[in-house]
């Protein structure tokens, strides 16, 4: 996937149309141009500017473009590097990933929604963070929503 192209109404893992087809014209009427940029056409937030990169909110984390839950507060640690970090998603099958070669020659793992398949992030492996993963989840801010753990 190249950013600024469209993304698909298909999952290329599996050859069959996301649960949650969105209409992209509506979906840019109702998000922010920099929300609509990184969800459907795998744009990225410039580092260190993210709503969610520092909160330490107890919570669920979803798809900003559908509500889908992608991760929880308790995986989410700092990594510094300027987005917020998880070391794993909810659950295996609430994110699909992808190879990116958009940086070539430069490969990378992209992350999007498996509900919706909107883009999210990548995931790098092996940096050495002290995480029970060793991955490192980074999702742009602007592609998810914080539903807050009710007291």
């Amino acid at each position: 996937m190249q950013p600024g192209s469209d993304l698909p109404k298909i999952n290329p893992a599996t050859g069959k149309p996301f649960p949650v087809q969105l209409d992209d014209q509506k979906l840019k009427s109702e998000l922010d141009p920099l929300s609509f940029d990184v969800l459907r056409k795998a744009g990225t937030e410039v580092a260190f500017t993210g709503k969610y990169y520092e909160t330490e909110t107890i919570g669920v984390y979803k798809c900003k473009a559908c509500a889908a839950e992608l991760f929880r507060s308790e995986n989410k640690f700092h990594s510094g590097c300027g987005w917020p970090s998880f070391y794993a998603p909810t659950k295996d099958d609430a994110v699909i990933l992808l190879e990116d070669r958009s940086l070539a020659p430069r490969i990378r793992t992209e992350v999007r929604c498996a509900s919706c398949g909107s883009h999210l992030g990548h995931v790098f492996e092996g940096e050495g963070y002290a995480v029970p993963t060793d991955q490192r989840w980074c999702i742009n801010s602007v592609a998810l929503v914080l539903e807050p753990k009710q007291s």
